[in-house]
């Protein structure tokens, strides 16, 4: 290779002759002085970072220079007990979860014995003048990941109880079956308005006006709607547990028989259809086949509401 050099100013030129040995040499002494300027910088960087304390440096300086020993054991000491109080924090947050799932497993009803069974990991770290050891910090760890999987078991099994609860609170009927109506005839024995004798009153009755909206006291399933002589247009309700509303003398009903309906939905309006003196609504609870005073379960709806949210709030079974 032939490489001429020309100076204009100086108005001369050189020429130069280059084998392969001569080329090959040169392009190795470049490689090597990229080499030892990358070198020579990242040395220059490196330093530099350490003595400014840019982050991450000083633990890479701890991680490339293994020969002194002493420094690297501080080091990782330091990051084990700073992992065993992390370890206790978690132990002693755990605990606190306890005390709250038990305070939540008494609203629910679990017996004491339920409220929380036996959960691996209980307990917190050993506090001494002894750190603990990397071995020892491992089955902690482990101990702490057993305790949480059964805490979430038994968590879970605690909101069950609860959504249970919340199901069959639905299910029983405290709904006021005409809404802001008054009782007008109670339950049980009284003199007929219509034959003048002494006879069982076998709900409650609601006077109101014709087409005042009749809702249906709790959830359920429309088990009837038929008219019958005595009480005319009739309703009736299965809330499950052998417990049975009926609504009767309506004007209009709205659901037919195999029909869901929730509680306080719209479900006829008042009548007087059937054996009756004027319009209103006939409203009876059964239970096993037996009827019941409609007042005792409309007043423990009207306690729930009024009772304020919190763990005093008392539960209808």
């Amino acid at each position: 290779m032939h490489i001429i050099i020309t100076d204009a100013w100086l108005a001369r030129r050189q020429a130069l002759h280059l084998n392969g040995w001569k080329l090959i040499a040169a392009a190795a002494m470049a490689v090597l002085g990229l080499m030892f300027s990358a070198v020579a910088t990242y040395h220059w960087v490196f330093l530099e970072g350490i003595r400014q304390g840019w982050p991450g440096f000083a633990s890479v300086a701890r991680l490339v220079h293994p020969d002194n020993p002493g420094e690297r054991d501080a080091y990782l000491r330091a990051n084990l007990d700073a992992m065993a109080r992390k370890l206790g924090e978690m132990q002693a947050r755990m605990m606190q979860i306890d005390s709250l799932g038990e305070r939540v497993a008494g609203l629910a009803g679990l017996e004491p014995a339920q409220a929380r069974p036996p959960l691996p990991g209980s307990g917190g770290v050993l506090i001494s003048n002894r750190s603990l050891t990397l071995e020892e910090l491992m089955r902690e760890m482990e101990a702490v990941d057993a305790g949480s999987g059964a805490r979430v078991d038994w968590l879970t099994a605690i909101e069950s109880r609860l959504f249970d609860q919340k199901i069959q609170s639905t299910l029983v009927p405290t709904e006021k079956p005409v809404v802001d109506g008054r009782v007008g005839s109670a339950f049980g024995f009284r003199i007929d308005p219509i034959t003048g004798q002494s006879a069982l009153h076998t709900g409650l009755d609601f006077p109101a006006d014709t087409g005042t909206p009749i809702v249906a006291a709790a959830g359920g399933v429309v088990i009837a709607q038929e008219y019958h002589a005595a009480y005319g247009n009739l309703v009736e309700i299965d809330h499950g547990n052998a417990l049975v509303t009926r609504y009767a003398h309506a004007s209009k009903v709205h659901v037919k028989k195999g029909d869901i309906v929730k509680s306080g939905q719209k479900i006829a309006e008042v009548g007087s259809t059937g054996r009756s003196t004027g319009p209103h609504l006939h409203f009876e609870v059964w239970v096993a086949g037996v009827p019941q005073n409609p007042q005792k379960f409309l007043q423990a709806g009207e306690h729930l509401a009024r009772a304020p949210p919190g763990p005093n709030v008392s539960r209808t079974r």
